[in-house]
């Protein structure tokens, strides 16, 4: 479980394709500090495993599944992802509940630059439009942010300086893809709808 508070931006070492996967060779010093074999790191919101792990460098495998429903299939050599590390048992939770878990892919439909904020319009996928709601959690690439607006297609989200110089929001641009998770609780909710209005139904005299 992560919260969506980057801890840093890394970067993409080596991509090796390989059939129906690929794996992934990241420089990312705070993460891989104490991280062993088989321990867990959010790559740009995707919950992966960690393969091998030396002199600030690690390696995790992305299965076709992942690669399917991430952006992570897009990464190239050279490029910067967010990172971060589960949470501790008992740690602040600083975002929300964060699973690692992508839902869909958006892309970035424009920004608008203020002084001290940046706002973002992102697209949605419209299966996931009734998770997304104004003042709720969304995760952006990893990041725990805040609805500002919701549309059944796309949503907006404001974002501080701090936000902007730690992730990659702070340099993507328009048409460049993002993995969105939407709120646990909220998919919870819905299932529970579903299943109470399926109960209701059969019963149905």
């Amino acid at each position: 479980m992560f919260t969506g508070i980057v801890e840093e931006l890394g970067q993409v070492l080596a991509v090796e394709e390989l059939e129906n996967a690929c794996r992934l060779r990241l420089s990312g010093p705070i993460v891989t500090e104490g991280a062993k074999h088989g321990d867990s790191i959010a790559v740009n919101g995707v919950c992966l495993t960690v393969a091998e792990n030396a002199s600030g460098e690690f390696t995790t495998d992305v299965m076709a599944e992942t690669l399917k429903c991430s952006s992570l299939g897009l990464l190239r050599t050279g490029e910067r992802v967010n990172l971060e590390r589960p949470m501790r048992l008992g740690g602040r939770l600083g975002g929300h509940l964060v699973q690692g878990h992508v839902d869909g892919v958006g892309r970035i439909l424009d920004r608008t630059t203020a002084k001290h904020w940046d706002m973002v319009k992102l697209s949605l996928p419209s299966r996931l439009a009734r998770y997304v709601v104004e003042k709720g959690s969304v995760t952006v690439d990893g990041i725990s942010l805040t609805v500002v607006q919701a549309n059944l297609e796309s949503f907006t989200v404001s974002v501080i300086p701090s936000t902007l110089g730690l992730t990659t929001l702070g340099f993507k641009q328009p048409g460049d893809h993002v993995n969105l998770e939407v709120d646990l609780v909220a998919k919870y909710i819905e299932r529970q709808r579903v299943i109470t209005t399926d109960e209701r139904e059969s019963h149905d005299w």
